[in-house]
């Protein structure tokens, strides 16, 4: 049914009867069908709104706790505009919904809801969240020092993780010493060995994506010209040669030109999702940095995952603009690139990093820093608000000792 309705292939009148809830389907299907012509129909999408303001209650906690519910309706659940307040203990523990949608309804919500997210043992535990609620201007001063008291715990916690001994793989121990005389031909097999891998776990992402060119975000093209990629032309089969005439002493060869050599950029610019990929693994830096670029997310993930990566490249990829969220979401998730304090400031300082990450990244940074960001009109107001309450309070703990 709800394929149907979002193949516009419903009647008027069975419409109608969708937007009142009154068609005889299940009550998690109902309240997907609900939900779709709530956000996406202009003739029925009121009715839809009102009717599941109203809507059985115990059929949508079953919806809201349910991981399995369609995102898009978690989405609507969860959104400022449409919460219902009984529903706020089951969306705040459902793991499908993620931590950024749990920061936004932090940073507005109401004194009842945030004693609710107080409450709740995930909210608890995502550092993110609390300190979206500290800035908060509807946050109690009783719930304030929980919040505190909370954030410290964390961070205890955090730091005794970052600082525990690295526990080195068993196949270290056994690898034998005629391995690592060869380091160059290791070094080879490793860059193969995860080409393999990377391949092998994002081939879905790599049919969907076959077909798409190499297209930077930011446009180089446009910044270079369209005469930076000429058009390269496949010289077809030569015929076979006639005999040669004789040649006189006075008739020199004709010199040969030598053969024309392509730049990165063009290079790139020829391969197909696969070749990029293999390239972002094991090319160079100057490739890795305009494949960082690729509007193609496959392909720029995989930069991310090169052996020869270094951190001066990821404090690089950390502050730039032109590249595609998924990429500035995917560095935190490497703990080798957030020990590394520059990664962290140029996250937090890049007004393309998602809101919900600069803010859970904000309990990291140093008092300048927090200084800085606050005067950083670039970055959101809301991100700067936080590192400007995060330094008074650095700025008086300072004074106090």
């Amino acid at each position: 049914m709800i394929d149907q309705i979002r193949a516009s292939k419903l009647p008027s009148n069975m419409m109608q009867f969708a937007a009142r809830g009154a068609l005889q389907v299940p009550p998690a299907e109902n309240i997907e069908i609900l939900v779709y012509l709530a956000r996406h129909n202009q003739v029925f999408g009121e009715v839809a709104r009102l009717t599941l303001a109203g809507w059985d209650e115990k059929a949508s906690l079953a919806a809201a706790a349910n991981p399995q519910t369609p995102r898009e309706v978690l989405d609507y659940f969860v959104s400022p505009d449409n919460l219902r307040p009984r529903l706020l203990p089951a969306l705040l523990e459902n793991p499908s919904i993620p931590e950024g949608q749990l920061v936004k309804l932090a940073i507005g919500a109401s004194r009842e809801s945030i004693a609710v997210m107080l409450k709740s043992p995930r909210a608890r535990s995502l550092s993110g969240v609390l300190e979206a609620l500290q800035a908060n201007p509807y946050l109690e001063k009783e719930k304030a020092e929980e919040l505190r008291m909370l954030l410290s715990a964390l961070n205890a916690t955090r730091t005794a993780e970052d600082n525990a001994p690295a526990v080195e793989l068993p196949e270290a121990a056994t690898e034998a010493p005629e391995a690592l005389a060869s380091s160059e031909t290791a070094s080879v097999g490793e860059d193969d060995e995860v080409v393999s891998v990377y391949l092998q776990e994002h081939a879905n992402d790599i049919a969907t994506e076959w077909g798409k060119p190499f297209q930077a975000i930011g446009g180089i093209v446009d910044l270079l010209g369209p005469d930076y990629f000429p058009v390269i032309e496949v010289a077809e089969a030569p015929a076979p040669a006639a005999p040669a005439a004789p040649q006189t002493a006075t008739a020199p060869k004709k010199p040969q030109a030598p053969p024309k050599r392509e730049n990165t950029l063009q290079k790139i610019s020829h391969l197909d999702v696969k070749g990029r990929i293999q390239l972002a693994l094991k090319g160079n830096k100057e490739e890795r940095s305009l494949l960082i670029r690729d509007g193609t997310k496959v392909v720029a993930l995989a930069v991310l995952e090169a052996p020869k990566l270094s951190d001066g490249e990821v404090e690089k990829f950390a502050s730039q603009k032109n590249v595609l969220e998924a990429v500035l979401r995917q560095i935190p998730l490497k703990r080798r690139f957030m020990k590394n304090y520059k990664v962290v400031r140029n996250l937090v300082s890049n007004p393309r990093t998602p809101l919900d990450l600069g803010l859970g990244l904000m309990k990291h940074m140093l008092v300048a820093d927090l200084k800085n960001i606050s005067a950083n009109k670039e970055i959101s107001e809301t991100v700067r608000k936080l590192a400007l309450k995060m330094y008074k309070q650095k700025e008086d703990q300072a004074a106090k000792k």
